[in-house]
């Protein structure tokens, strides 16, 4: 894969040494590898289409087909649809794995690595395109979600709190896929992490509540991070489901929104940096 046009300003560094001059570059550089993953997007329309699409039929079959609101009380699509916006943001690690597996198969990290430009560059460069896809993706979730009948009642500033802490998930899975990239390193070990995905997601309340599952299983359920989101992003919009289910996961959901996802970043972010800094040349 060529990318040579893409990285025209960014090898054009000069000579100079200053605070300010290197924080331009790496500004610079961060944005030059932005723009190179977003410009798959219009070279591969069709895979960005399925990304966006495969969420949507999720949350229609089981809405419409599958769904039976399985310990729902009152509306199921209302109880549906913030479990599946944070089931989407979850499973974006898929997208965010595979992404650095492929990149880093054809060798064009390498390239990269070769090029004078900030290291950092490649690293914020896939989180920053990788977070824009995850907020055009959302958008199109709760548009259909709209659709489905799904509204918020507590306001605009808890609604865009509730956004907040999807998107908040899923920065902290970006930095958890970023780094099983790069220590899979092929795109074929990427099955072998959705075996493990998948299971996970689903041991959530994105569909099903908790209080319908053997008490063990419930409490397994409540303390997974996707069902803290999901919790509290239902307890902020309105939902059925949200926050004071009884527990104590329940009753913090809210805490646990924020604290899952940092604890995953503090975590994954320094283990990505080390494994990218130490990839050879």
């Amino acid at each position: 894969m060529s990318t040579g046009p893409v990285l025209g300003a960014s090898a054009a560094h000069g000579t100079g040494t200053g605070t300010g001059t290197r924080l331009g570059w790496a500004a610079a550089d961060s944005w030059t590898m932005t723009r190179r993953e977003l410009m798959h997007w219009a070279r591969e329309p069709a895979q960005v289409a399925v990304g966006l699409v495969f969420p949507v039929m999720m949350m229609l079959m089981f809405g419409f087909l599958i769904g039976g609101g399985r310990g729902v009380d009152g509306d199921f699509t209302a109880y549906l649809v913030p479990g599946m916006l944070a089931m989407t943001m979850a499973f974006g690690l898929e997208a965010t794995m595979l992404a650095v597996t492929q990149d880093l198969g054809k060798g064009v990290i390498d390239r990269f690595r070769s090029l004078p430009m900030a290291s950092g560059a490649v690293l914020v460069g896939r989180s920053t395109a990788d977070m824009l896809q995850s907020a055009v993706g959302l958008t199109v979730m709760i548009a259909v979600g709209y659709a489905m009948g799904w509204r918020w009642h507590h306001g605009t500033a808890a609604f865009l709190a509730a956004v907040g802490l999807l998107l908040l998930l899923r920065f902290a899975m970006l930095w958890v896929g970023i780094h099983l990239g790069l220590v899979a390193g092929k795109p074929e070990l990427v099955q072998a992490v959705q075996i493990l995905v998948w299971p996970v997601g689903f041991l959530s309340n994105a569909i099903a509540a908790p209080g319908s599952m053997p008490a063990w299983l419930g409490a397994v359920v409540e303390w997974n991070p996707l069902s803290a989101t999901a919790t509290a992003v239902r307890g902020l919009v309105g939902s059925p489901g949200g926050t004071g289910g009884g527990s104590w996961a329940a009753e913090h959901a809210e805490l646990l929104a924020v604290a899952w996802p940092v604890a995953l970043i503090a975590v994954f972010f320094p283990l990505a940096v080390k494994r990218f800094r130490g990839l050879s040349r």
